[in-house]
């Protein structure tokens, strides 16, 4: 027996459904979201593309919209999106999944692993499901996913509403007078799905989401962060607490705010821009520029410590000679950064001369003699 208003256990059917698209005539598997209280059994299902973290927060959504309220603990299936950890004493909860369970005011607490008893409900709601309403639909064809749940919908008021073969009532008659008054309210603030990833502070402050640079306060160098990715905006948070926030940009360049840069310009690691080009000369020309590259095209000198750092970790990879040799190369083809240089060193391609012939040679076009060549004499 369940408590009224106490889980709502949530799965998904093995089944999926074809929708076609009318245009390409390209048939994609839609997923099927299968979410039911324990006390009334109570049923809510839904299709979705997926079983990714956006889509099972969103059938989360939809379905406690459903239902009108919210039950005091959430008993999902070991999925991906839902549990990161599925260990069978401290299952661990994905951060998106735990954001949502704290705007709604709920707990979650996952199935273990081989033990179907722990979602029992479930268990007999998915082959419910299958048989009362996709079994139903194998027949039709849908162009969309929202003409499938619009189906779906339709169905699930009959399955909800169906009488019980032996306990007398529905689903919808225990619903009303057990669960219903036990949920806890909906918030009135709608959940904005967010993903959360996490982010070691470089050398030049910035951390790198999704190929752009967010930067954040110097003083966190070093430092692995927390980043929350919504719509918008993208927030940065350390031990919790909020230390940044940005516009959320695309792929390419990078985004600085200027309180984060700190006040001396002291350089990470006792590495002052003065430093690393004495340095550079030292080795040579070529390497002088790879150095001066990074420095002087960043909108902030710190910006461009970790492509030098880079430089000299190349020295001590492959010595001063190469890595001049290589940064020649790398500015003849004028590609004089950090990683075409190590590209170039990479490949071995810095070990070849750069061709320079005479200049009469170069002037007239024409070709150097060859010392070494073998006709068919020398073949005796």
């Amino acid at each position: 027996m369940h408590r009224a208003g106490e889980k709502l256990f949530i799965d998904s059917c093995g089944p999926s459904v074809a929708v076609l698209d009318a245009g390409s005539g390209e048939r994609r598997q839609a997923q099927i979201f299968v979410a039911v209280l324990g006390a009334s059994n109570y049923t809510y299902a839904e299709a979705s593309w997926s079983q990714s973290l956006a889509d099972g927060i969103g059938s989360h959504q939809r379905a406690l919209a459903f239902l009108g309220g919210v039950a005091q603990l959430l008993v999902p299936e070991n999925l991906r999106a839902a549990v990161k950890r599925p260990e069978r004493y401290a299952p661990e909860p994905t951060a998106s999944y735990q954001e949502l369970a704290r705007h709604y005011g709920t707990a979650i607490l996952p199935a273990r692993p081989y033990r179907p008893n722990d979602k029992a409900k479930a268990e007999v709601a998915v082959p419910v499901v299958e048989r009362w309403v996709l079994a139903r639909l194998r027949h039709r064809t849908f162009c969309s996913l929202g003409e499938l749940n619009a189906a779906i919908r339709e169905l699930l008021k009959d399955l909800n509403e169906r009488p019980f073969q032996k306990p007398p009532g529905s689903r919808r008659s225990l619903f009303e007078p057990l669960d219903r008054p036990a949920r806890k309210p909906l918030p009135s603030v709608p959940y904005e799905y967010a993903e959360w990833r996490h982010a070691r502070v470089g050398i030049d402050d910035p951390i790198r989401v999704e190929h752009h640079d967010y930067s954040v306060p110097h003083r966190l160098v070093g430092a692995r962060v927390e980043v929350r990715l919504s719509a918008n905006p993208l927030e940065v948070l350390h031990r919790g607490k909020r230390v940044a926030s940005h516009p959320r940009h695309g792929p390419g360049g990078g985004s600085t705010r200027p309180e984060h840069m700190p006040k001396a310009h002291p350089a990470p690691r006792h590495w002052s821009p003065q430093q690393l080009l004495a340095w550079a000369q030292r080795i040579g020309p070529a390497t002088q520029a790879g150095v001066t590259h990074p420095l002087s095209e960043q909108p902030h000198p710190e910006h461009g410590y970790r492509a030098c750092l880079g430089v000299r970790q190349l020295a001590r990879g492959y010595g001063a000679v190469r890595l001049q040799a290589a940064g020649a190369r790398a500015l003849a083809i004028g590609a004089g950064a950090y990683r075409s240089i190590a590209s170039i060193l990479n490949q071995g391609l810095d070990q070849p001369p750069l061709c320079e012939p005479p200049d009469g040679e170069a002037a007239a076009g024409t070709l150097p003699q060859q010392t070494n060549r073998r006709g068919a004499r020398d073949d005796h």
